[in-house]
């Protein structure tokens, strides 16, 4: 799976708010262990309101974890797209995010 460092922020609303300045220093290790792809209007509604209950997060946080040196999350990107929301849950809502790049 892919892994590599991004700056995750608590409790974010909307994609916006992964977008804060931040030093490197703050950057955390990450490792993927699954990537749910959306179709296009799917994924903007969740990147507009990720505090929302969503069953697709519901159905796999029990693979994550922010316990520890790395960071196991779920990459939520849109079908096509190669960047997305690096995303650890709470049963179904979004406890922490980073953005993903679009490299």
């Amino acid at each position: 799976m892919q892994q590599g460092y991004a700056y995750f922020v608590d409790k974010p609303r909307t994609i916006d708010d992964l977008m804060q300045p931040h030093r490197v220093e703050a950057e955390r290790p990450f490792h993927i262990v699954k990537t749910i792809q959306l179709s296009g209007i799917d994924y903007t509604n969740f990147s507009t309101d990720m505090l929302a209950d969503r069953s697709y997060i519901e159905g796999n946080y029990h693979l994550c974890s922010s316990l520890g040196c790395v960071i196991q999350c779920l990459l939520i990107k849109q079908k096509g797209k190669k960047g997305g929301i690096l995303v650890v849950p709470i049963r179904s809502w979004v406890a922490s995010a980073a953005l993903y790049p679009n490299n």
